[in-house]
């Protein structure tokens, strides 16, 4: 069974707040962490702005992006991420409908008011759901594509995920920067903005698109609820089982369970397969990319973990899956 996974990292903790329950942003002083994240959060859903930003991760190719978002006369948000190099792959949000345009793969839509890119959506939209697993720490100041920028680290409260350092735009709160490191500090990824430009009026290329031309939404039959005879005894700090069902592999055709974990920030995917006759299956631990990937034999169970965590806690997720009496 082969799968791929995704990755986030600690650094080290300066000033440190007051951990807080209220998560108003009116309850913030000016220069908190939370105040510029709500900055963030605001700026992302309110302005008209295009942003060209490069992804970097080791081993592979710079993929340059341009982000546009608007709002309509109407309140409607209306967004385009599209990607630069290569055969392209372009999606495109009106509302809570959200197509994707991918290379050998007809058009469709899905039903979401969050674009899956580059940049974790929860975060963007919604960072006050990250309290719960994350602390924000006020950094400093300087300056990023000439801008200047307040840096902003985030670290995992119990140590088991990696941090990031983020950098927000000063006059409106957007992101200009996004470091993700591992545990002995190294680069894993990268999002470097090299160019933002805020207007009044939503970019041009919102009024070419006619939303009666894009993609019918996918619609899913209702899946019946998992009677899942596994548990999860631990998790990370703030994260919860956010999707649970059975799934068919793509090359083996075999049935699994996927269970789909996220606190905002990271999504983790566990796969389930229960051995049959003690099928052996080696055990596997390393990254693609900066992506981590753990395959184990755990009890009856053949466990695949892929995320954005470190290969420890993947194991210790893994570890404490167990049947339920």
């Amino acid at each position: 069974m082969t799968l791929l996974i995704y990755i986030f990292v600690p650094l080290q903790v300066f000033a440190q707040e007051e951990p807080t329950n209220n998560t108003s942003t009116n309850s913030y002083s000016s220069d908190s962490a939370q105040a510029w994240l709500a900055k963030m959060s605001d700026a992302v859903k309110s302005l008209n702005y295009s942003i060209s930003f490069i992804l970097l991760k080791p081993g592979v190719d710079s993929q340059p992006y341009i982000w546009r978002h608007g709002v309509s006369e109407d309140g409607i948000e209306m967004e385009q991420l599209n990607l630069l190099n290569g055969p392209g792959r372009e999606v495109v949000r009106i509302g809570n409908k959200v197509s994707y345009f991918e290379p050998n793969v007809p058009p469709y839509s899905l039903q979401s008011s969050i674009i899956n890119g580059p940049f974790p959506g929860e975060f963007l939209q919604r960072p006050e759901k990250l309290m719960l697993g994350y602390e924000f720490i006020m950094v400093g100041r300087s300056r990023i594509s000439g801008r200047a920028a307040q840096q902003i680290r985030i670290i995992s409260k119990d140590k088991s995920r990696f941090g990031l350092n983020v950098w927000l735009d000063q006059e409106t709160g957007l992101l200009l920067k996004m470091n993700m490191f591992g545990q002995e500090a190294q680069l894993l990824e990268q999002i470097q903005v090299t160019g933002l430009q805020v207007t009044k009026e939503p970019d041009p290329f919102f009024a070419k698109i006619e939303s009666g031309m894009l993609p019918e939404v996918v619609s899913f039959s209702p899946s019946t609820a998992l009677n899942s005879p596994w548990t999860i005894n631990y998790l990370p700090k703030g994260m919860t089982i956010v999707k649970r069902d059975l799934r068919r592999l793509s090359g083996s055709g075999e049935m699994v369970e996927y269970i789909m974990l996220s606190d905002g920030l990271v999504d983790v995917s566990v796969y389930l397969q229960e051995r049959e006759n003690n099928k052996p299956q080696n055990n596997l631990v390393g990254t693609v990319q900066s992506d981590t990937l753990l395959t184990i034999e755990h009890g009856e169970l053949n466990i695949t973990i892929i995320g954005k965590i470190p290969a420890a806690t993947a194991n210790s997720i893994a570890k404490s899956i167990q049947r339920i009496n």
